[in-house]
């Protein structure tokens, strides 16, 4: 069986994060830090990367197919804390997926009008779904050829931009309060998200102990670098103003002034290349996630197995994505997504804090990465979820899903 390389490993977590992000959250970032969404982008990254290095301690020493959910479990056991984890971290995967999907099919329908922007998300999830069941190695080479295809025209778009930015535009005297450029990081944070899909890379990593850290650091960098730089690029060619009424399409109608109408074409054709990739890197965790959880006793034996040569957990997780996708409105429900994230997030390193002397983590660096996450949550909830009734609702409802589940498969487990 061949293995991954680092870079292929990379790739798929910059797959993920490149993905629906950059190209949505550009306008809503500016609403609420204007031109400071480069050092929101900044501040995120390096948020990202504490609990990428809490991540890579781990899955260093525990390198396995159930990625942040093995490590959940080395610190808390099998019981409830890790069931309700297990299923946390399987519907915020299946929300993030949809939303990557129904903002590929709203690009598709931009270029090929006629077609509802829901049948286009629901091909990309069958297409991506067959993808993964063909296996890891064709996962990679996909995903390789789409981050090359994605960064290759990013790389171009910044530096045509920073080359003709107005300089007046992204000046220190128009930035708001600090206080806004924090509040928006729960918003930047979602286009970092993906790089948990990096830790369920370790079983096909020939020597996953030292090339799970690399992977992850490696892909952290590049999608730091590339946010920054499009930033930079977006706020400094267009008003704060543009840039909000442009919403999803400001990198397009930013590439405007310099390459005319090809380049909005250009990157239009990058968001399909985008969203695709992440679709693909969000249903890679689900098999050897099922798989692993079932047999620890967090998902029902069914999970792990198969019909036919398809994994049950990514059968499962594609028909959970394509409901979502054809029945919901995911533009809200997808911030609902980010905040289940870090709450996982926090739970992962709250558990490393158990298992410390067996992975050799600083404890500084883990307290920084749950301090850290836990701030980004709370402000989130409190400028954003707490306004939201139904929002907030969500959350509670899947926290409380969640726990009904695992308390359900427990108990059937112990009748047997």
């Amino acid at each position: 069986m061949s293995s991954l390389s680092v870079r292929q490993a990379a790739f798929i977590g910059v797959g993920s994060m490149v993905g629906a992000g950059i190209f949505a959250l550009l306008g809503a970032a500016g609403e609420v830090a204007g031109a400071a969404v480069w050092l929101s982008f900044l501040i995120a990254g390096a948020v990202a990367a504490l609990q990428g290095y809490s991540f890579a301690k781990l899955g260093a020493r525990y390198p396995s197919a159930g990625g942040l959910l093995e490590y959940v479990a080395k610190g808390f056991g099998d019981g409830h804390f890790t069931g309700v984890t297990a299923w946390l971290t399987y519907s915020a995967n299946a929300i993030v997926t949809a939303m990557v999907a129904v903002s590929f099919g709203s690009y598709a329908t931009d270029m090929f009008p006629g077609v509802h922007p829901k049948i286009f998300a629901a091909l990309i999830i069958v297409l991506m779904t067959v993808v993964n069941v063909i296996g890891s190695t064709l996962v990679a080479r996909a995903q390789t050829v789409i981050v090359y295809v994605v960064l290759s025209i990013l790389v171009i778009f910044a530096v045509v931009t920073l080359a003709d930015l107005n300089p007046d535009l992204l000046a220190p005297a128009s930035y708001p309060p600090a206080q806004d450029i924090v509040s928006s990081v729960a918003l930047t944070f979602f286009a970092f998200l993906g790089f948990g899909i990096i830790t369920f890379t370790a079983k096909d990593l020939a020597q996953p102990s030292r090339q799970l850290p690399r992977a992850m650091f490696l892909a952290l960098g590049i999608a730091t670098v590339i946010y920054v730089a499009i930033a930079l690029g977006v706020f400094g060619t267009l008003s704060v103003d543009e840039v909000i009424a442009s919403g999803g399409t400001a990198l397009a109608v930013a590439a405007e002034p310099a390459l005319g109408d090809a380049g909005y074409w250009m990157m239009a054709v990058t968001a399909l290349f985008a969203t695709a990739g992440a679709t693909n890197a969000g249903l890679y965790p689900a098999a050897g996630l099922s798989e692993r959880l079932a047999e620890t006793g967090q998902f029902p034996p069914m999970m792990g197995r198969r019909t036919g040569r398809v994994p049950n957990g990514l059968l499962v997780q594609a028909v959970a994505c394509l409901v979502l996708a054809l029945v919901f409105d995911l533009t809200a429900i997808a911030s609902i997504g980010s905040a289940v994230a870090l709450l996982i997030f926090m739970l992962v390193s709250v558990a490393h804090l158990r298992v410390r002397q067996d992975t050799g983590a600083n404890l500084a660096m883990l307290l920084l990465a749950i301090g850290s996450a836990g701030v980004v949550l709370v402000v989130f909830v409190v400028t954003d979820l707490i306004h939201s009734p139904a929002a907030m609702l969500t959350l509670i409802g899947i926290i409380l899903l969640s726990v009904v589940l695992d308390v359900v498969v427990k108990r059937s487990r112990s009748r047997v």
